[in-house]
């Protein structure tokens, strides 16, 4: 492939990105409504218990604000808002009496489940008329490049 072609090819993911940001903002997101109805998730709560979730133990108001990229004061009232929507329970760190530790409730893990399943059942639409070995192509290499992407910019924590 030539330089030229190399370009045009980095180009178009990025212009292909940024379409995807667009589409993906927490308005538009948020205007999904579930097929059964039920009352869809606050995109931004949504964040911190996909960061909870991502974590896969306890974790601190400190790694929820480094992983949405905000900061602590922010962090801490999208805590306390799961908190008092029960989807986040806190407790004391029993290794450090000064820290928090947050972790989904059943209700949370719920929310949770329930808005990917959403999500993947839209995602499934866009791609119905593909076919399976497209699916699966796209799958690997957009996998691939989120790797890579986490690679060159590190998530922060």
């Amino acid at each position: 492939m030539s330089k030229k072609d190399q370009d045009k090819a980095v180009a178009a993911v990025e212009r292909a990105m940024v379409a995807i940001r667009r589409t993906q903002t927490r308005r538009s997101l948020g205007r999904l409504v579930p097929p059964d109805g039920g009352k869809p998730i606050d995109p931004t709560l949504f964040s911190v218990l996909d960061v909870v979730e991502d974590r896969d133990k306890p974790c601190s108001v400190t790694d929820v604000a480094a992983a949405l990229g905000v900061d602590q004061p922010r962090a801490s009232r999208l805590v306390l808002r799961a908190v008092g929507e029960g989807l986040l329970d806190r407790r004391t760190d029993p290794s450090d009496a000064r820290r928090t530790l947050i972790t989904l409730t059943g209700s949370g893990q719920e929310q949770l489940d329930r808005t990917h399943r959403f999500r993947q059942e839209v995602f499934a639409r866009v791609m119905a008329d593909w076919p399976d070995a497209d699916r699966s192509e796209f799958a690997r290499l957009i996998t691939t490049f989120v790797t890579s992407f986490a690679q060159v910019i590190p998530d922060p924590d």
